[in-house]
């Protein structure tokens, strides 16, 4: 029997008695009149009742609606044809701008990379929300068309989406790092009425025009009928060459104080983001969510699971091309203060987001895996050079995280924090399983718990719920977040090629994401291993990349790694890039460094076949490892969308070497 995982944290009484999740909990009790004490016991109740769960989150989340659901949901054990809050009416802006009487509250401050910075109450950002509106009023949007974002991690752009979904109209955003490509691919399937872009972003020190972008986007995108373009680099950009085209500031209606917007009351179900996919694999998926779905959802996430207060001052490294913008800004519903960051978070040196930590006070800070595996790497001690006082969640996401990184936290960063890494997706806008405030934290358990309402279950080949080992993550029954549809999908094909044709146990329908996961018995917290198609199988053992990755990482000489499973005699060979820290290079030494820490903290399974040097590892633009491109390219099989990657000229190594590997 494994050996009980170390404890990293355990909340204190007092942390425990002002969590949200202990006065949610308290408030079911009430209302049920119910004696639940612990997580899991309000766990189990929130999959058993179902109905009852969302309905008492409907109310504990304050949504403001103009006309009350009949049900809570019909159709709960149909993917395809559930109906959450058949009835109900309301707005998603609404929701969010609900604080904007509130005078001195601050909603948003900004930073650039450039140093740049901006704040920015309620009530100013509301003040903006209605003129963008009026603005938006004129061109006749609403609902039923679509607004399109390509601009980065502005207030800005968040003011044109809560404009577009107070009128209706559903929103999609990528940031203005993607190429013009992979923009198209995107916007040119939903065919957006309005484009919100910038004249440029900062990245590194260096300074990026994105105007010819656009122009080659608004080229593609015949819809387009109004460019609204945000300055950034410049005071004031050259845009003539731009058709159709106006600056953000002219744009803006002229009444410094328009009337109240009249925000359209919707369905629940009405559309309201729409999400794209990574488009590694081919031309991105386009889902589209409901407005109630992802707001009453993300609001789970904030309020319960990540513990956000009016109080709180919360940011996450991001862009508009990810989901964790979208469920950043939700927290405008709980009356927080967003911090959104614009820029390279290691730029100008690994110290930059914990002096904004330090300097803007900040409480809730989001990153992801790489980012704090990088940090031990170097052996940074931000908890030494730093007042990190007022910080109290490090949340994570993007990837696993390895049990070293996560002792290095508690020792290098600060003693007494949550940290709640979390695992989602684009295709829910939310999570599936992620922190628990109430819950303490073990080294080897770095998710604590399968989030409320979500009846997550480990799944083997034979479609049988497993704990303690490897197996697919799959959701047994629908969430009020889950896509509506995928674009030009009226068959729902798309949609069930990419969730529903794997299992059907007994002939029900369940959701497999894609995911290899353990469910750990002992403690109910989760493990991510990686996407289960990039699963290594060397002799039929199923190997988790993360696995790996957890383990050379922590090595100082490795910066960064990709392990990919190559067919190879019959069976697969482990082949491992590695990306060497600066100072170092892969040596005969290093390689049996790397031989012999896999083979004692993972197992001789794990010890790769072929060990080279690669000067850059793939990545989304959600910082996500890209094995498959690389899988395919070894294989001599092409890569269709290199524009998804954020470093698509990393990929000419590995084409490079390509016939080397034979």
């Amino acid at each position: 029997m494994e050996p009980f995982p170390k404890v990293l944290w355990t909340p204190s009484e007092e942390q425990i008695k002002q969590a949200n999740m202990t006065k949610f909990m308290e408030y079911v009790n009430s209302k049920y009149n119910l004696d639940l004490t612990t997580y899991h016991q309000l766990y189990a109740w929130s999959i058993e009742k179902l109905s009852d769960f969302w309905a008492t989150m409907w109310d504990y989340g304050g949504i403001i609606a103009s006309k009350k659901y009949d049900t809570v949901v019909d159709n709960i054990d149909d993917f395809f044809s559930v109906k959450w809050f058949p009835g109900a009416e309301l707005n998603f802006a609404e929701n969010l701008l609900r604080h904007h009487k509130e005078k001195n509250r601050l909603a948003y401050i900004f930073h650039g990379e450039n140093q740049r910075i901006k704040r920015m109450t309620y009530p100013e950002l509301f003040s903006q929300v209605t003129r963008f509106t009026k603005s938006l009023q004129e061109l006749d949007v609403s609902h039923g068309d679509c607004v399109a974002g390509y601009i980065p991690n502005l207030i800005e752009t968040v003011i044109a989406m809560l404009a577009a979904t107070s009128l209706g109209a559903s929103w999609a955003s990528c940031g203005a790092e993607l190429g013009p490509t992979a923009v198209l691919d995107r916007f040119g399937q939903i065919k957006p009425k309005i484009l919100i872009a910038a004249d440029g972003y900062f990245y590194k020190g260096k300074v990026f025009s994105s105007l010819i972008n656009v122009e080659h986007v608004i080229k593609g995108l015949p819809s387009i009928e109004r460019v609204i373009v945000t300055p950034y680099i410049k005071d004031s950009p050259n845009i003539d060459n731009i058709s159709r085209s106006i600056d953000y500031n002219d744009f803006l209606s002229s009444e410094a104080h328009p009337k109240e917007i009249k925000f359209a009351q919707l369905p629940f179900s009405h559309p309201g983001y729409i999400m794209f996919s990574s488009g590694t694999t081919g031309k991105p998926k386009c889902m589209v969510q409901s407005t109630g779905g992802v707001l009453l959802t993300q609001l789970r996430d904030l309020i319960l699971h990540t513990d956000v207060k009016k109080t709180d001052r919360i940011m996450y490294n991001t862009s508009p091309s990810w989901m964790m913008w979208n469920w950043l800004n939700c927290s405008l519903a709980v009356g927080a203060t967003i911090l959104l960051y614009d820029g390279n978070p290691l730029y100008p040196d690994w110290g930059a987001m914990w002096k904004l930590i330090q300097d803007e006070k900040l409480t809730i800070f989001g990153t992801s895996a790489s980012y704090l595996h990088y940090l031990n790497g170097i052996g940074a001690q931000p908890g030494e050079e730093f007042d990190l006082s007022s910080l109290r969640v490090i949340s994570q996401t993007a990837s696993s995280i390895s049990s070293e990184t996560m002792e290095w936290l508690y020792k290098d960063v600060k003693k007494d924090f949550h940290f709640n890494s979390i695992t989602g997706g684009s295709d829910l806008n939310a999570i599936f399983a992620g922190g628990c405030p109430i819950l303490p934290l073990y080294a080897e358990r770095p998710i604590q718990c399968r989030a409320l309402g979500m009846k997550i279950e480990a799944y083997d080949d034979e479609a049988k719920a497993v704990r303690d080992q490897q197996a697919e993550l799959v959701v047994e029954y629908p969430f009020p977040s889950g896509p509506l549809y995928f674009w030009d999908d009226s068959t729902n094909k798309k949609y069930e090629q990419a969730y529903f044709s794997f299992f059907q146990p007994k002939g029900k329908i369940v959701w497999r994401h894609g995911d290899y996961i353990i469910i750990h018995s002992d403690t109910g917290g989760l493990t991510v291993f990686g996407r289960s198609d990039t699963v290594l199988k060397p002799s039929g053992v199923r190997i988790g990349t993360s696995e790996i990755y957890n383990t050379v990482e922590t090595l100082p000489e490795i910066e960064d790694s990709l392990a990919i499973g190559q067919s190879w005699k019959g069976d697969q060979r482990i082949i491992l890039f590695v990306k060497v820290a600066e100072g170092y290079s892969l040596t005969e030494e290093l390689k049996k460094e790397i031989k012999k820490v896999l083979r004692e903290k993972a197992s001789p399974r794990h010890v790769p076949a072929l060990i080279l040097e690669t000067p850059d590892i793939p990545y989304t633009f959600s910082m996500k490892k890209v094995e498959i491109a690389v899988t395919n390219i070894i294989h001599g099989k092409p890569v269709t969308n290199k524009d998804a990657l954020s470093n698509p000229e990393s990929l000419d190594y590995y084409e490079r070497i390509q016939s080397e590997l034979i």
